[in-house]
């Protein structure tokens, strides 16, 4: 059992305690921004220089998971095996997951222009190869009030649920806002995605269903709403884009004080200046340990420590960008 597997079960019995908020570190990105997700190779002065390989990018995911914080690694089928034959995950209480589906709102390389119009289903990854390496993957849905789309979104979602039963997969749900523009008012879009979420879901049983969500932090009413509706569904947070490191720490704060159990970011780690120390403040903050303004504070003085450049001083650092986190 891993470390996940075990928080995830005090979680569904009631026993929830903030040592158990689980933390989920998605290195996802190959399969959406690509070349430009496995992050920029910057210069200790923090200029850019030229993104990471493949290889500098998987050496950096096996320190995160030696580092053994995070209880989650989400990567692509095709990185989950290089490290698992690298024996990253040997001994280790950290569970590989991998994404399960692509569609086509994450094509985002540069150039494209594919997320500018509603999402449709597409899988690249196949369950019976990948359940040699886990058990356990994402599986993404956008629903954009667009009756083929999401029509169509919802078959090919039923069909993976049938392909996990037959595999022994299990599965967390991701589901975004809309990638395009719906005709919903803005302040309806989180209650129209808090509905979806619970719809798309209504008719599978307890074995179909994912182990937990995967959504946008859409304000402190949207997910208590959501949270309070079914308390039987663990809900997680998305971390959306880099932001500062304020919005990252005080990203972890509302959610688990509003009710999510999970914290799944990608950007937030990855184009940090230093993921591990990045990840070891999620912790402390998740844990209540320390606040979100004392956790910049604490980030920079890693920083300095080490030599650093950081890409922000301490002041622009210590406030929060990301609109969402200012509204209840």
């Amino acid at each position: 059992m891993t470390r996940y597997d075990a928080k995830l079960a005090r979680i569904r019995s009631g026993n929830y305690k903030r040592s158990d908020f689980i933390i989920a570190d998605a290195k996802d990105g190959d399969m959406g921004p690509s070349i430009r997700s496995c992050g920029p190779d910057l210069k200790k002065d923090g200029t850019f220089e030229r993104y990471r390989t493949r290889p500098e990018f998987l050496a950096n995911v096996a320190k995160v998971v030696r580092q053994d914080i995070v209880d989650i690694m989400l990567v692509s089928a095709s990185n989950l095996e290089a490290l698992v034959d690298d024996g990253v995950f040997d001994e280790s209480s950290v569970k590989p997951a991998i994404r399960a589906n692509d569609t086509t709102d994450i094509w985002v390389g540069r150039g494209a222009g594919y997320s500018k119009k509603p999402s449709r289903p597409f899988r690249t990854a196949s369950l019976k190869p990948t359940r040699r390496h886990t058990d356990l993957g994402l599986y993404s849905i956008t629903f954009n009030n667009d009756l083929d789309a999401d029509y169509e979104s919802m078959v090919h979602f039923m069909d993976f649920v049938e392909d996990a039963d037959e595999n022994g997969f299990k599965y967390f749900l991701e589901v975004f806002n809309p990638n395009v523009d719906t005709g919903i008012a803005k302040e309806d879009v989180p209650f129209y995605v808090n509905d979806f979420i619970c719809r798309s879901i209504a008719g599978l049983t307890k074995a179909q269903r994912p182990q937990f969500l995967k959504i946008p932090f859409n304000g402190a009413r949207a997910l208590d709403e959501l949270t309070s509706y079914d308390p039987s569904l663990v809900v997680g947070v998305l971390g959306g884009g880099a932001g500062t490191a304020r919005d990252t720490f005080e990203l972890i704060f509302q959610a688990e004080k509003y009710g999510a159990r999970v914290a799944l970011f990608g950007r937030k780690i990855n184009l940090a200046e230093d993921p591990l120390a990045m990840v070891k403040l999620m912790r402390a903050v998740a844990d209540g340990d320390v606040s979100p303004e004392e956790a910049v504070k604490a980030y920079h003085g890693a920083l300095q420590a080490q030599g650093q450049t950081p890409m922000r001083s301490l002041e622009d650092d210590l406030v929060t960008t990301e609109t969402v986190l200012h509204y209840n």
